[in-house]
């Protein structure tokens, strides 16, 4: 699913389902970090960093730990950027040379409704006033959860460009639907702070792409250089 919302550049790698992961051994340093987690949580760890190893192998690049870094974010090899999700019954990772993106951000979710006082804390009244039109021209999908990915999309793409934290009333997003579709469309965040300088410019919003199906909502979102 993640594939499909990426630029030819990237590489995605996604696993399905929830079994016990096969041939995907962890680093010693990744292994002491989730020494003393329960088994849901070192699944998804070692799911997950098996899917960006292999994304890594298939941009010619020699697999190696993928540890947390600043705010947790993933810390990639040189000249790799590039962004991981899990949720229960799905793990992906997409990476892609540094060179063809300044930033990328991805995220999974269960297309369920968020949990009751979620939406208010994370969204801004004009979204919610878009997300009830969606719902009535298209339902059938949690617009509320597809949200919620989003703006973990924009984050994820905005934090190694600034370093800084983006709260989630911070981003303005705007989602529509393809043409003649019915699950898939596109997003865009307008920044209501001062954006990362990218390229030599400012940038003041981001776009992306969205998708359901198979139980979840799915987004990404990709910052080029120009």
């Amino acid at each position: 699913m993640i594939e499909e919302l990426l630029p030819d550049t990237v590489v995605a790698v996604e696993v399905y389902g929830n079994g016990e992961p096969e041939g995907a051994p962890l680093y010693p340093e990744e292994e002491a970090l989730v020494a003393k987690s329960v088994a849901k949580r070192r699944r998804e760890f070692t799911v997950v960093r098996s899917c960006a190893r292999r994304a890594m192998e298939k941009l010619g690049v020699p697999p190696q730990p993928v540890l947390p870094g600043e705010r947790g974010a993933p810390q990639w090899p040189a000249g790799l950027t590039g962004s991981m999700t899990h949720c229960d019954g799905y793990c992906a990772a997409a990476l892609v040379r540094a060179t063809d993106l300044a930033s990328l951000g991805i995220d999974a979710e269960p297309d369920g409704p968020l949990p009751e006082g979620v939406l208010s804390a994370v969204s801004l009244p004009a979204e919610r006033q878009r997300l009830l039109r969606l719902s009535r021209e298209h339902p059938g999908i949690h617009w509320d959860r597809l949200l919620f990915s989003a703006k973990e999309s924009v984050y994820k793409a905005w934090f190694p460009l600034t370093g800084q934290w983006l709260d989630f009333a911070e981003a303005d997003i705007d989602i529509s639907v393809d043409p003649g579709e019915r699950l898939r469309g596109a997003l865009r965040a307008e920044l209501l702070v001062p954006g990362p300088l990218v390229g030599g410019r400012r940038l003041g919003h981001f776009t992306g792409r969205w998708s359901a199906g198979r139980g979840l909502v799915v987004t990404s979102v990709t910052v080029p250089h120009d």
